[in-house]
């Protein structure tokens, strides 16, 4: 027998494991050093991070595919992100550090690799990798009802700009 709430409800709890598992990922990955560009990074900025505590990471076009994480906010000073973001503490080539709440930017028919070791990064769909693969992307609006039936999971960014990520499992 099936009741009304099943689906959402299914939703709700395989978004809040997926979103467990992106915090853990890059809040492990907090000591991450960064010696180059992410200096000039700012709100707004899109940025790939290096796989392995040394390496860098850079700033990159919001456009490009391997623009995986978009920065929310950005402080001097340790801080608490938001449940949809992920902390991420850069060193800056100046000494200093910046922390970072780093929102998810997937592109609309891309997938994704996913690891507690190397975080989430752009692989190509038939990959043996891949994770996920987003198949709906709905800029300004936070609402895992919009994902059609394609979509067996989903990531919400609720806090503006609103994005709902509709996601399945990528076929080889």
């Amino acid at each position: 027998m099936k009741f009304p709430g099943a689906r959402l409800l299914a939703r709700v709890v395989l978004a809040l494991v997926a979103m467990a598992a992106v915090i853990v990922t890059v809040v492990g990955c907090s000591s991450a050093k960064d010696d180059s560009k992410s200096g000039s990074a700012k709100v707004g900025d899109c940025i790939v991070k290096g796989a392995s505590a040394d390496a860098k990471t850079e700033t990159v076009d919001c456009s490009s595919e391997k623009a995986v994480y978009k920065i929310a906010q950005s402080s001097d000073k340790k801080v608490d992100c938001a449940t949809d973001y992920s902390g991420y503490q850069a060193s800056l080539a100046d000494g200093s550090s910046a922390f970072l709440c780093l929102a998810p930017n997937f592109k609309q028919g891309s997938c994704y690799s996913e690891s507690s070791t190397a975080g989430v990064k752009n692989v190509d769909c038939t990959s043996t990798e891949a994770s996920f693969k987003v198949v709906k992307r709905i800029d300004g609006e936070a609402d895992e009802l919009l994902c059609g039936t394609d979509a067996d999971s989903f990531r919400l960014i609720s806090e503006a700009p609103k994005t709902t990520f509709c996601l399945a499992k990528p076929k080889a």
